[in-house]
């Protein structure tokens, strides 16, 4: 049988099974080359977003050679428009500099040394992949403008007078058949302007008519990440040539990273990042003549870190993750590079601000307390662990985590297949089986809960140990060090949309904020939405997500169609479970504003009952009369 079956694919390959694509169909068959992971827009990495990246990223190219100190950005629900104020594409090459690979400005390395994308690829795979596509360059008083439909060119106006400032202006809307349902949401794109402010001092965007500038890099991205008043020390900030920190310590638990090569905010980390972790508790331990562990010394810290590097290798078209082991040719290694900028600059500071090196040897040591106190803990935890049969009672995997030992093509494609990693987290035999039963096997797991989770607010990390639920949930996510080690992209809670399942979700939620809040805020976390009826006839199936969609699709059905009310998920058939959570399945993110305060925060909703969160809760409670169908 395999030898009929080899025979057969080779006469099937022939000179006629040979074909050359050209760059749009390229881009549109394999999206995920270029933009990574495609999405709806409930993740901060979804390709929607790259789109913009991708344009603005070219402004701010200008912005670091000297052209434009200004950016428009437009976002309307499916529309984004970018207009910088540089010195424009060169008239002639408007259309080119849009539409063919390998053509651009950047590859002169004397000109573009440190630019953020080198490839030519950008605004070509924004163009591939988008409905509607129109570019117009400015330059002394002259216009050129090109449309485009999918990449392909539908309009090419002639060259004309205008009175606008130098500069370029793209539109784009995403392609609705490859960004289904897809939305942008306001707080993913405030944090995208915020970090091109914070990494390029002055420079002003305008976003929505709203006014955003940074004065002081990373010392503004820190303030605005962190809550000022549980600061264990002043934050650090230090600048050298193509380098620059910032360093505090909170009171909260795991180590929160933001990293950046050039300007591009890298959410994997990569070479530079690892060099900082490894450079700061060597600086640290030095400066103090003491050999603390690495885990207390990072313990709760919250740093910002970016470089300037000489062509950058990333390890994928979207440059989520430095590859590079060198910052200039044959110049020093990325390690030694971060070492030596600390080693000096970090030891000075220390020196000559003796109260913060005070407060920054007290949150060690207390580090250092409780991780001896946790030491006996962990090491049961861990054996119980392994005797649960986590993989086979709790968790059910997906296969691409067993696909480790890939290379070239493969491991790029691997790397786009792990962006779209899913864990349900669900309670139940009769949730767990339905969606274990219609997954995608190859890169959805489930993880199932035995009844309510424990209400950690208030609690040590102690309990993640010595909780048998707590315990395995973090295993199974491999997060008890950190977030290098996590093993799904999205973490999706899915519970009954009635009170059980709210309080379910509630306690969930509290049990990430309270021990794991790098998680959350690095938008690892979601809340699965499941249709509350079905709606139907002999003809469609329509599935409702709240009353008044179950009015709308009622008329349009029209007559007296079959009206299910799904109480729990357990009601939901794997077959009809498999449209939820498939590529357009509806996940809301939780989001953290900039201001929030996370104890607050818990102990607003797990503290005491108080008056005000009683009215709260009842005035935001969905009840079941209200659900009823008519």
């Amino acid at each position: 049988m395999a030898t009929t079956d080899k025979k057969d694919l080779f006469a099937a390959y022939t000179e006629d099974s040979i074909r050359s694509l050209d760059w749009r169909e390229h881009i549109r068959l394999r999206p995920g080359m270029y933009i990574g992971k495609l999405g709806d827009g409930s993740s901060m990495d979804d390709g929607i977003y790259i789109l913009l990246k991708e344009v603005v990223d070219n402004c701010i190219d200008e912005h670091t050679m000297g052209f434009g100190k200004q950016v428009d950005i437009k976002v309307t629900e499916h529309s984004v428009t970018i207009r910088d104020f540089g010195r424009g594409i060169p008239l002639g090459k408007v259309v080119d500099v849009v539409s063919k690979i390998n053509t651009g400005a950047k590859y002169d390395s004397k000109a573009f040394q440190k630019s953020v994308g080198l490839n030519g690829v950008g605004t070509k795979a924004v163009n591939a992949l988008s409905n509607y596509f129109r570019v117009e360059s400015v330059r002394d008083g002259r216009s050129k403008v090109a449309e485009f439909e999918r990449g392909v060119l539908t309009k090419e106006h002639k060259e004309g007078p205008t009175k606008e400032e130098n500069g370029t202006l793209v539109t784009f809307i995403p392609d609705d058949t490859i960004f289904r349902n897809y939305r942008y949401i306001p707080e993913f794109l405030e944090n995208q302007i915020w970090n091109y402010c914070f990494l390029n001092a002055g420079l002003v965007i305008n976003f929505n008519d709203k006014k955003y500038v940074s004065r002081n890099g990373l010392l503004d991205l820190l303030q605005r990440k962190t809550n000022q008043d549980e600061l264990r020390y002043p934050i650090i900030h230090l600048k050298g040539e193509d380098i620059e920190v910032a360093i505090t310590h909170e009171n909260q638990y795991g180590e929160e990273y933001y990293s950046f090569v050039n300007g591009q905010h890298t959410t994997q980390g990569g070479t530079h990042l690892a060099a900082f972790r490894e450079a700061f508790v060597k600086t640290v331990r030095d400066f103090f003549k003491k050999d603390y562990d690495a885990t207390d010394i990072r313990a709760s810290i919250c740093a910002a870190i970016s470089v300037r590097v000489q062509e950058p290798v990333f390890e994928s078209q979207t440059k989520t993750k430095l590859g590079s082991l060198t910052v200039y040719e044959n110049g020093p290694s990325m390690k030694a590079f971060v070492l030596e900028f600390l080693s000096k600059q970090l030891d000075d500071f220390l020196h000559k601000n003796p109260s913060t090196a005070e407060a920054l040897k007290k949150r060690i040591e207390q580090s250092e307390r409780e991780r001896k106190e946790l030491a006996g803990i962990k090491k049961l935890a861990n054996e119980r662990a392994k005797k649960a049969n986590l993989h086979n009672r709790k968790l059910r995997d997906c296969r691409i985590h067993l696909s480790d030992e890939f290379t070239g093509k493969e491991k790029n494609d691997l790397e786009t297949k792990r962006l779209n990693t899913t864990i349900f987290i669900t309670e139940g035999d009769s949730a767990s089986g339905s969606i274990t039963k219609s997954r995608n096997v190859e890169t959805q797991a489930v993880f199932s809960l035995r009844g309510k989770p424990l209400n950690s607010f208030g609690l040590t990390k102690k309990i993640v140990y010595e909780n048998e639920e707590f315990n395995l949930l973090q295993h199974a996510l491999n997060i008890e060090e950190g977030l290098e080690g996590l093993r799904y992209n999205r973490i999706v809670v899915a519970t009954d949309a009635d009170v059980d399942g709210m309080h379910i979700r509630l306690l969930l939620l509290t049990f990430f904020l309270q021990f794991f809040p790098d998680l959350v805020k690095n938008g690892h976390l979601y809340i699965l939405e499941t249709p509350l009826f079905r709606v139907r006839n002999k003809q469609e199936t329509i599935y409702c997500y709240n009353d008044e969609e179950r009015q709308k699709a009622i008329k349009k059905l029209g007559g007296k169609p079959e009206i299910t009310r799904f109480k729990g998920l357990g009601e939901i058939s794997p077959e009809e479970f498999g449209t939820f959570i498939s590529d357009d399945m509806k996940v809301e993110p939780v989001i953290l504003s900039q201001d929030t305060h996370i104890q607050k925060l818990l102990e607003y909703y797990m503290g005491k009952n108080t008056q005000s969160r009683q009215e709260f809760i009842i005035g935001n409670l969905r009840y079941e009369k209200d659900l009823v169908p008519e």
